[in-house]
């Protein structure tokens, strides 16, 4: 009764669908009678998932997830990723000279039906395209249905009047894993996203951003702090691609602590060019405000990788003594890596 049937999609559009993910929609279990026996772990019981690989979201009915985003988007280098990233970049060229505003596409690309006793939930893993970096490839979140209803929930309890008009896909008892119903719901999920990203009061809400990076930077400061620089690069990359690409307006603080992973994991994995560029990009947008926290991490960073590389470091030194001068900063300054091990991301 909450959510209007028009948010499920007609029988021609969900094999559409269906087909379209036949080639990525995966099951961990081969039961496929359970589909009328057991209810989706997303609408009912606890959901217990091993670290590492957990689902987020607060399902109803479970304790709340603590590790509820610890999830990293798929291995690269899947066949439907790579398509539809090439198809969207070409779209993205094609009308980047028109004058009709340019808006994210979403695509579900797979949906992996995750069995961990005793609870068994979707998983989809979404491409995200946009017009802030036309000519990469798209961006990719994974998340369940739980998640989905929590951003619904909340941007619904923050904005009655925006959200009447927006449909979600409705609960089910039964029959939550069927290919018809994975389908649907992933051409719901876009829809929804696509709804919420063209009004912009709701594409700026700050639940709406959390939805999209929160779950990324958390994982990736995870990895980071646990030594696998590898790992966490990966998702630093994808998490400053997000960004990117939904041109999120939620200040400095997100981007500048991506660019910090970014520089650590680059430097860990002895790439001191990137790292460096890095470190300049993040001084470009800190600018000549009032000292931030990761100003003086930043241009120690600077100062030791361009004396690495040979290159000029006299400007980031000059900055970096007058805080030290002024008080602002302890001497040495904080690493990168330290602050980065402290951040609080809420």
């Amino acid at each position: 009764e909450q959510f209007p049937e028009s948010s499920e999609l007609e029988d021609d559009d969900a094999e559409g669908l269906s087909s379209r993910l036949s080639g990525t929609l995966s099951f961990t279990s081969a039961e496929e009678d359970d589909d009328d026996e057991d209810e989706d772990s997303e609408e009912a019981g606890p959901d217990p998932l091993p670290s590492g690989d957990r689902a987020s979201g607060e399902d109803a009915g479970e304790a709340p997830d603590t590790n509820s985003d610890e999830r990293s988007p798929p291995p690269d280098g899947q066949r439907g990723g790579q398509l539809l990233a090439r198809q969207l970049q070409d779209f993205w060229k094609k009308s980047r000279n028109t004058l009709v505003p340019q808006r994210l596409l979403f695509e579900v690309t797979s949906a992996n039906v995750v069995k961990d006793p005793p609870s068994k939930y979707v998983l989809y893993t979404l491409a995200v395209m946009g017009p802030g970096l036309p000519d990469g490839q798209a961006a990719q979140i994974s998340r369940r249905y739980s998640d989905f209803e929590r951003l619904h929930r909340n941007l619904q309890r923050q904005f009655r009047g925006p959200m009447a008009a927006i449909s979600f896909p409705r609960k089910r008892l039964r029959r939550n894993f069927t290919a018809e119903t994975i389908a649907r719901r992933s051409r719901a999920f876009e829809q929804f996203l696509g709804h919420l990203q063209s009004v912009p009061e709701l594409r700026h809400a700050p639940d709406l951003q959390d939805f999209f990076i929160l779950p990324e930077l958390r994982r990736a400061q995870r990895l980071t702090c646990t030594g696998l620089y590898r790992e966490a690069l990966a998702l630093w990359a994808n998490a400053w691609q997000l960004q990117a690409q939904l041109g999120i307006p939620s200040g400095p603080d997100r981007p500048l602590l991506t660019l910090a992973g970014l520089a650590v994991c680059h430097q860990e994995l002895e790439d001191p060019g990137e790292a460096r560029a890095c470190c300049e990009r993040a001084l470009q947008l800190l600018g000549d405000k009032s000292p931030h926290p990761l100003l003086a991490p930043f241009l120690e960073a600077h100062v030791r990788l361009s004396w690495r590389l040979g290159l000029d470091k006299r400007q980031s030194e000059a900055r970096l003594q007058a805080l030290q001068e002024a008080g602002l900063t302890p001497t040495p300054p904080p690493s990168l890596k330290e602050l980065l091990i402290k951040e609080v991301l809420d």
